[in-house]
């Protein structure tokens, strides 16, 4: 896949460091009284450096920092929905980090104001990811990764922000091997040499170079090498020589101890980053899900030409059955997980589509397609974003131009023009970025398009020239599917033709309903005869991928074409065929991620941290310190190793490394009873007297609620609940934080009353409450509703709705 690195955002820090300096001092200085630790005092060659637990917390905040600037790196290759879900997983953690000594309860401590801002800048980067934002999303994540920065000069000496400093450069270089591993090699470079560009505006640049002449050079040469290098062994090799030199120069920034701790946390980042290169193996399972989206696009499009055409039942049916398909589907929770509004304006616009369908209403039925396909688009871009998300578009282009072919074919000129007409706004208004991307691939296929085919296509149907109009509808897919070919990977091509290909099946169905039978036989034939040519690799990599799936997919195609010709259940066939066509989405991608062995080269990745950690000065140190935190590490490490290996479990075994690796953090400093136990906060912490709940926030959970609603660290599970009338629902914390219950006040029933724990009436009345410490769900507490008003009643929780935390209420009568 050829990709277009974006600029990486600089982190722009001023002034010097340490908790001294007048230009910090205002975003980090303590402004509430924290415990302060028993500090042993190191003596260095240049000054006194504290070493206590507050080392650890800088040190696990230099962790997540190095993974903002993992999204960054990400985001630069194009990879926005795992940028995205990384930003997510930060603010996740963040939240479940809440112990006494947690990175949470250190922030909020440190500086509440800075604290709020860090959470606002990473909700917002994870909301620009997910909506296809590469520029802000990395703007926000630098942004956070800043405020990150400003707490450490506020809690730690200048010499161990130094030292951090130094080492945040080492993980961003190894970050430039992350993404060669990944096969973005262009991208890994471009990354460097912007890694090279932002260190020598930076602090750490006059930190390493007085640490050591010898590895600063080091240093640089490294770095500028990955950026000149042309493969992914050279670049993998010369950021890890970049990393290397940054450890070796916290020694001589920092106490042993302090170095240590860093380097931990480096280690840390970099399992990270192995957790992210296994899941790059191919477009993966988000790009299937987004491709079976895409198929949905297409099948809803097709209800205001039946209902147009006199068949309103059948137009119904169809609609009915997208929405009871997708009840099914794999995309169901990829999407609700995603963009959680889309999925909900989805499956608002498909009962709204049906509804219009079966009144024969063809102007509702035209707007209620806009929504499906508005928030069906929103959804794609979430889940994958930038030129995958492009891909896509133009295998949904494609689709609808199959279906002006077929509208010229039964002699619909006129309804075959508005839908060129159609096409060729959204192409001009640069949906899904296609106008640019097609223009930027080539322009002479950019005019051959828009100027010769699809504007043809609307002048000779509006004309009733049906030949020249056929001609150029078949022009206008063949240069889109060139342009799919020439800008996305083979398992990309595959997946979005898939989507192509089931449309062309319900086209055929669609055919045969309004006794087209000949057309209908001729559009299968055609398909057939293109899937046998190659249709861009989609056909030999179905055939390795699964042969009895390949042999079943032909043989539904067929299928189509025989009821079509014979006056068969042409459209029973098509839903067959069309799920052999969903299921291919995923074997297609699945054989990618497989083919593309990054789970094996994580595992390398990770087996090289256990090698390097083997070898390195806090092995020594944390064995002397804690051996119970040692052996404890040196398990998950080779835990983690193996995971990675197998594919099994990873989620699980990473975050094992990540809570073993942050023990030892605080081992190395002499703290480790201060470090924070795993999973403590998901069983619930303690309540914060400042708060308190207010009218239906209980102790525990009611013997009579009808149903529970789990608050984790930053979710609600399940997020939808269908209730009946005059059920009650309790909403029990179970993790993270204190949460509230908010009910989105213009989004409720008609004639329902607000809702939302502590009481309010309001929704602004809530936010308020929130802010002065009114209507929060604690640990052991649970918020109790009993819902009367039929209809969806959508709510979040006030302050983790930046990392998603939202829900629904369905209530039926």
């Amino acid at each position: 896949m050829q990709t277009t690195g974006l600029a990486v955002a600089a982190a722009g820090l001023a002034g010097c460091n340490g908790r001294s300096s007048d230009e910090t001092t205002t975003a980090a200085e303590t402004d509430s009284e924290t415990e302060t630790a028993a500090e042993t005092t190191t003596e260095d060659a240049e000054s006194s450096v504290s070493v206590d637990a507050a080392v650890a917390v800088a040190a696990e905040w230099n962790a997540m920092r190095a993974r903002l600037y993992d999204t960054v790196a990400l985001a630069a290759a194009g990879r926005l929905g795992t940028a995205a879900r990384v930003t997510g997983d930060v603010f996740a953690r963040f939240e479940q980090s809440s112990g006494e000594w947690g990175a949470h309860e250190q922030l909020e401590a440190t500086n509440e104001q800075n604290y709020e801002t860090f959470e606002s800048h990473l909700g917002g980067a994870r909301e620009a990811y997910a909506a296809g934002d590469a520029e802000r999303g990395s703007d926000l994540a630098v942004q956070a990764a800043d405020n990150l920065l400003a707490a450490q000069r506020g809690r730690v000496d200048a010499a161990v922000v130094d030292a951090l400093e130094v080492l945040l450069f080492g993980a961003r270089a190894r970050d430039a091997g992350l993404l060669a591993a990944a096969g973005e090699v262009d991208a890994a470079a471009e990354l460097a040499n912007a890694v090279y560009e932002d260190f020598e505006d930076a602090p750490a640049h006059s930190s390493l170079e007085s640490a050591s002449g010898e590895l600063y050079e080091t240093f640089e040469a490294a770095v500028e090498g990955a950026a000149d290098a042309g493969d992914a062994e050279t670049i993998a090799a010369s950021a890890r020589t970049a990393a290397d030199a940054t450890v070796d120069a916290s020694y001589e920034l920092a106490p042993e101890a302090v170095a240590g701790a860093s380097h931990l946390a480096l280690m840390q980042a970099v399992g990270f980053d192995a957790e992210v290169l296994a899941g790059l193996g191919g477009p993966g399972d988000e790009f299937a899900h987004a491709a079976a989206l895409s198929l949905y696009r297409a099948r809803a499009a097709d209800v205001p030409r039946l209902v147009a055409a006199g068949e309103a039942d059948f137009a119904a049916t169809v609609a009915s059955d997208v929405f009871a398909h997708f009840e099914g589907a794999r995309a169901h929770e990829a999407l609700e997980e995603a963009d959680h509004d889309a999925y909900e304006g989805f499956e608002g616009g498909l009962e709204s589509l049906t509804e219009a369908a079966e009144s024969g209403d063809g102007a509702a039925a035209e707007e209620a397609v806009a929504t499906v396909d508005e928030n069906l688009l929103a959804g794609i871009s979430a889940l994958v974003g930038g030129e995958a998300a492009t891909v896509l578009e133009a295998a949904f282009f494609r689709a609808r131009l199959g279906d002006a072919r077929e509208l010229v074919a039964v002699g619909e000129t006129d309804r075959a023009a508005a839908v060129g007409e159609s096409l060729f706004a959204r192409f001009e208004e640069n949906e899904a970025n296609l106008h640019e991307s097609v223009e930027e691939e080539s322009e002479e296929l950019y005019h051959r398009f828009e100027e010769e085919h699809l504007a043809g296509l609307v002048e000779d149907a509006a004309a009733g020239n049906a030949d020249a109009a056929a001609a150029h509808a078949e022009g206008a897919m063949d240069a889109l599917f060139e342009f799919e070919a020439a800008v996305g990977a083979t398992a990309e091509v595959s997946a979005a033709e898939a989507a192509f290909f089931g449309a062309r099946g319900f086209d055929a169905a669609a055919l045969a309903q309004v006794g087209a039978s000949a057309r209908a036989g001729s559009v299968v034939q055609s398909t057939f005869a293109f899937f046998e040519s190659g249709a861009g690799g989609y056909h030999e990599t179905l055939e390795e991928a699964d042969h009895d799936l390949y042999e079943s997919f032909e043989g539904a195609l067929g299928s189509v074409r025989t009821a079509a010709e014979e006056g068969g259940d042409a459209y029973g066939a098509a839903k067959t065929y069309g799920q052999k066509a969903v299921d291919s989405m995923y074997a297609v991608v699945a054989t990618a991620a497989a083919d593309a062995g990054l789970g094996a080269a994580a595992s390398e990745r990770m087996t090289g941290v256990f090698q390097t950690f083997e070898e390195a000065r806090v092995h020594e140190a944390l064995e002397g310190a804690d051996r119970d935190a040692y052996e404890s590490f040196e398990a998950a490490l080779s835990d983690y190793v193996d995971a990675l290996a197998d594919g099994s479990e990873v989620d699980a075994a990473a975050e094992a490394y990540a809570t073993a690796t942050a023990r030892a953090q605080f081992a190395v400093v002499g703290e480790v009873g201060k470090a924070p136990e795993a999973g403590s906060s998901e069983d619930g912490g303690s309540a914060d007297a400042a708060l308190s709940g207010g009218p239906n926030v209980v102790e525990g959970v009611p013997e009579d609620a009808d149903h529970v609603v789990e608050m984790s660290a930053v979710a609600f599970e399940p997020a939808e609940l269908t209730v009946s009338a005059g059920d009650t629902v309790a909403f029990e914390h179970v993790g993270g934080e204190a949460h509230s219950v908010t009910a989105y006040g213009d989004e409720l029933p008609e004639g329902a009353a607000y809702w939302a724990s502590g009481g309010f009436e309001s929704r602004e009345a809530a936010e308020t409450g929130w802010s002065e410490g009114k209507g929060a769900v604690q640990s052991g507490q649970s918020y109790v509703h009993t819902f009367e008003t039929a209809g969806e009643h959508a709510y979040y929780c006030v302050p983790h709705e930046a990392a998603g935390m939202t829900g629904t209420i369905v209530v039926e009568e």
